[in-house]
Order: structure tokens, then C-alpha cells, then sequence
């Protein structure tokens, strides 16, 4: 039997393990799937070490084949399900991928980035039909396909032999552009057993109760969702999902289905407290016993409404996808420290350094660097260079924030060293989008940065130079959008333009990102 799901196989088999829109899946039946997945899979030529490119929305497919790599030595790759056929064709080629896994949403897309030269070495291409069986569209016509459902009717349910540890990739983009994968020891390549994943699930099951039920309620793709719900899944918690967030059937979710915690960012937050009074009334939540929130600053009045509202069952962490968990502040203690994501966790060394890499006075402002005691650490797939950036040292790394830790010991973030904007709990990077607007021939030179928005935090706006005799109007500013949409992801294009005569530069010709910031944030009580 598989590793991780062989106990609970044994022990509650003929209890649900997942639930989505189309239906339930049983840990017994579960056990099975995941045991002919990794057999097939093994059949279909993939070796340990190879790796994967997922293109799938939530739903129970998504945890059998992360359950699947996780004994086959698999490093899978969550790809942004909104990411267009050129940012698709991009991550399989830098991910090397010997397989994609497509879900029939997402067939046209992948089918148009699988036909790109850069996928050459995705040799088998596997297709998730929809409830009615089909739409997987093109896809069908690739000699490469393979039909998921018959890949695991078709492959053996005996025991997978020699299981190996495998886990996700994921890809977190940059101030020089194109996205790079975080690999670390759960990423897998090492000669070790999947049993090294129950570990990890053994951090994050002492904060979720062990025989509860996860709502996933966010995509799976996201480092944080995979965390607050696949390591539930390896300690027996049984997991809810919804491809989509809806407000309104979050409650009734939550109700109905006996969730014990949830994962929300602040937008999905300040959405749930928009819902009508009437919807709030019906709402129950006698079975909620944690709500974690975390991926972007959350708003004060959001904070304390939520607060007002669900009460100290809100808690806040500080992390990142290269760094996990770095702290948590519980509703009580952000009351009386509020605007701190609280105490750093027992095995996080938090170091706070001036710009020449030197430690700063106690309580002192510089930027943030951690080391975990487990010697947990991280190398960015197939750039070492970015990997030595975002190092101070061996084990000591950056996620390019700014702080300070008080002398309580709690953790104050207040401002971003790296050109990032966080959009509705989503990193987005300037220099992606700022290289796609640069190829545009009306424009001489572009910058982006985030503007505060109310309901999602920051909003990218682009900052545009064009070419003499073009005129900066609404229809440029369509032009561009038009432009981007071509090869770039929804969340990515600028939300709006403001167009300049001259994109201040320095005299090493950096763009003057605080000059052009500065406009937008000021008279506001933070900077990011």
C-alpha cells in the first residue's frame, strides 16, 4: 500500500477523504487510486527523479497526483491555471518536464503551449476529462495522450515497490522576469522514503485539529493552500474544496460539511464581509475552530472586523514559498500588537541587517533574513545566481522584506527591499510585465509598480514613455493591455496606465521606483 494513505486505508477506509463539486472519494478508495497511479505512471516510463507539470484546477485529481509523486520520487510543478499558452510553454521547458497532467479547463491553453518547440521534452501528455467525460479538445489529437482515467484503471493496484520521497516545485517569479522554481528537500530528487513527508504534515497538523476537515477555498497551486491542505491530508484530515470562492458558499460550506479551519487571504476576507446580512445571520460556524490568514498585508478594519465577527479562532502567519512559516500572531496578541505578524516560530532565526549585510541595533529597521535550526534551505531551479542573491550566508535567506523585531520579540514588517507587488495575496513581479511592455513599438520605456487598492491590496498600474508622435490615450492604453494579454496571465496585466514624458532612472540607469511610488502612497500609514 502507499505510504501515506495505507493507515488511514485500514483504519477509517469507508470514511471520505476528499470532496468536490462532482463527488466524495473514501480513503479506501483513495489508497487504491493513488496505488495505480504510481504504478501507471511507472509504466508509462517515468523514473524517479523526473518531473511533472501540473496544469489543474481544484479537485480531488489534484491530491491523488501529488499523493502519487510523493512515494514515486516525483517533483511536480503547480502551474498557474491562469497562465496563457507562452508563460506554459515557458515552465515546462525550464522545469524539464517529462509529463504534464491537464484538466479539461485548461485544455486549450496547454494544448497551444505543449505545440511550442520549448515543450520538446514532455513525453507523455495526460488529459482529466470533465464530468461529462470530455472537453479535453485538442489535446486528445497529441500522440503523447493518455487518458487519466484509463492510465489508473488500466495500471496495476498492487503495491508500488521502492517508494521514494517526491513533493512540488513551485515557481515563484523575480525582479529579473521570467518565474523560478523553489526546490527544497520535499521537492524530492534525494534518495529518501515518503515517510520524510509525514514530518513536514507533523508541523502544520499541530495547528489544525487531527480528525478535522480542511475547506481549500484558494488555488491549490499556491504554496500556502498546499500547505494548509495536502500536509492535513498526510495526518488524517480530510479536505473540502471548491475551485472557485464564492463568500456566500464558503458559509454554507462550513456549515454543511463540519469544517474545523480554513485558509483565506485578506481579499477573500474583506469578501466575506460583504456578504448581506441575512447570508451572515445563517451562518453557524460552531465547527470552525481556526480561520489561518496569511500571502499579503491584510487592511486593519478587515483584520478587526473579522475579529469582531469569528472571534480568536483568527490567526495570522508570516511566511513565504522558499521559507514556510516563519511566524504566527494569534487574534488576541494582534489586538494589543496590532500591525506585527507576531512571534517568530521555535526553530526561525530571524536577523535583521543593514544594506552592507551587517547586523542592526536592537529594534532597529533593515532588511529581513531567517535561518531555519532544522537546516531546512532552498536553491531556485536552474539559477544559481538568483539563488546566491537571496542568501546572506549558507541556510540564511531573504524573502526581501523590510522590518524590525521589537523587544517583545515580534516581528514588524514595513516596507519591501525587492520590487514586488502583492495583488489579492498573489506575488507579482514589476520586471515580467515591464519586459512585455517593452517589446510594444510605441513604447520608448515602461515601469510598474502597485498602487493601493481597498479589496486587494495593491493594483499594478503601468508607467509608460512612448514614442514621439504617439499619443498617450485611453485607446493606447487598450493597445497595451491587448498586448499583454498576449503573454502574460490576467492578474498580471496593469489594472491601468498613467503616461509620462520620462521614466526617472538613475545614473546607472535603475528606474526610480520610490519617486514614481511615492505619489500614490502618500499619506497612508504603510508602504506596502
Amino acid at each position: 500500500m502507499a505510504v501515506l494513505t495505507a493507515q488511514f486505508a485500514a483504519e477509517r477506509g469507508g470514511q471520505i477523504a476528499l470532496i468536490d463539486e462532482a463527488g466524495e472519494t473514501s480513503w479506501s478508495e483513495l489508497d487504491a487510486r493513488v496505488n495505480r497511479l504510481i504504478n501507471g505512471l511507472r509504466a508509462r516510463g517515468l523514473a524517479a527523479g523526473d518531473t511533472l507539470v501540473v496544469v489543474a484546477g481544484n479537485g480531488r485529481p489534484w491530491f491523488e497526483i501529488a499523493l502519487a509523486c510523493a512515494h514515486g520520487g516525483w517533483t511536480y510543478v503547480p502551474a498557474n491555471w491562469h497562465f496563457v499558452a507562452d508563460e506554459l510553454a515557458y515552465l515546462m521547458a525550464d522545469a524539464e518536464a517529462a509529463l504534464v497532467l491537464v484538466d479539461a479547463r485548461f485544455a486549450a491553453a496547454t494544448a497551444a503551449a505543449l505545440a511550442d518547440p520549448r515543450a520538446r521534452l514532455v513525453r507523455t501528455v495526460v488529459g482529466i476529462a470533465d464530468a461529462d467525460g470530455g472537453g479535453v479538445g485538442a489535446l486528445a489529437d497529441d500522440p503523447r495522450f493518455l487518458a487519466y482515467e484509463a492510465l489508473i484503471a488500466g495500471a496495476s493496484a498492487d503495491e508500488p515497490a521502492e517508494q521514494r520521497l517526491g513533493g512540488p516545485m513551485f515557481y515563484t517569479s523575480g525582479t529579473t522576469g521570467r518565474p523560478k522554481g523553489v526546490r527544497g528537500m520535499l521537492s524530492g530528487g534525494a534518495d529518501l522514503g515518503p515517510e520524510v513527508m509525514k514530518i513536514a504534515a507533523a508541523g502544520v497538523a499541530q495547528m489544525i485539529p487531527p480528525t478535522g476537515r480542511t475547506l481549500l477555498c484558494g488555488p491549490f497551486y499556491h504554496s500556502a493552500q498546499w500547505a494548509f491542505n495536502f500536509l492535513p491530508l498526510l495526518a488524517g484530515v480530510s479536505v473540502v474544496m471548491r475551485h472557485k470562492f464564492d463568500a456566500a458558499e464558503t458559509l454554507e460550506l462550513i456549515d454543511a460539511h463540519g469544517v474545523t479551519n480554513i485558509h483565506l487571504v485578506p481579499t477573500q476576507m474583506k469578501r466575506l464581509l460583504d456578504v448581506p446580512v441575512e447570508t451572515r445571520a445563517r451562518f453557524s460556524g460552531v465547527s470552525l475552530i481556526s480561520a489561518w490568514h496569511g500571502a499579503a498585508p491584510c487592511p486593519p478594519g478587515v483584520k478587526r472586523a473579522m475579529i469582531e465577527w469569528w472571534g480568536p479562532r483568527i490567526t495570522e502567519y508570516y511566511g513565504s514559498t522558499e521559507g514556510s512559516i516563519i511566524s504566527t500572531i494569534t487574534a488576541d496578541e494582534w489586538l494589543a500588537k496590532g500591525g506585527s505578524v507576531g512571534r517568530p516560530s521555535p526553530n526561525i532565526e530571524v536577523i535583521v541587517v543593514d544594506d552592507n549585510g551587517r547586523r542592526v541595533a536592537d529594534g532597529a529597521e533593515g532588511v529581513l533574513y531567517f535561518r531555519s535550526l532544522s537546516g531546512a534551505d532552498f536553491v531556485y531551479h536552474n539559477d544559481t545566481d538568483k539563488t546566491a542573491a537571496a542568501h546572506l550566508a549558507p541556510g540564511v535567506f531573504t524573502t526581501g522584506d523590510v522590518g524590525r523585531l521589537d523587544g517583545d520579540g515580534y516581528l514588524w514588517l514595513t516596507d519591501r527591499k525587492i520590487d514586488m507587488i502583492i495583488s489579492g495575496g498573489v506575488n507579482i513581479y514589476p520586471a515580467e510585465i515591464e519586459g512585455v511592455l517593452h517589446l510594444h513599438p510605441a513604447v520608448a520605456d515602461a515601469a510598474v509598480i502597485g498602487v493601493p487598492d481597498e479589496e486587494f491590496g495593491e493594483n499594478v498600474k503601468g508607467i509608460v514613455q512612448l514614442r514621439e508622435g504617439v499619443t498617450g490615450d485611453e485607446a493606447m492604453a487598450a493597445a497595451l493591455r491587448a498586448h499583454c494579454r498576449e503573454k502574460l496571465a490576467r492578474y498580471k496585466i496593469p489594472k491601468s496606465f498613467d503616461f509620462v514624458e520620462t521614466i526617472p532612472r538613475s545614473g546607472a540607469g535603475k528606474i526610480l521606483k520610490a519617486s514614481l511610488r511615492e505619489p500614490y502612497w502618500a499619506g497612508r500609514d504603510r508602504r506596502i
